[in-house]
């Protein structure tokens, strides 16, 4: 199992406000919504990266 390290997270309102609102409409945690979007960012980095 992965390790789970502990993250305290500053963000503007209006990301904040984003999120919550994305974790709503998916039916998830915020928690959730972000670790989608940094491992989408990830992807992405690591695929231009092999190009």
């Amino acid at each position: 199992m992965t390790e789970k390290k502990a993250l305290q997270l500053r963000l503007p309102g209006d990301l904040k406000d984003w999120i919550a609102e994305q974790a709503k409409r998916n039916g998830a945690s915020q928690n959730s919504e972000i670790i989608r979007a940094v491992r989408d960012r990830m992807d992405r980095v690591q695929k231009e990266g092999a190009a």
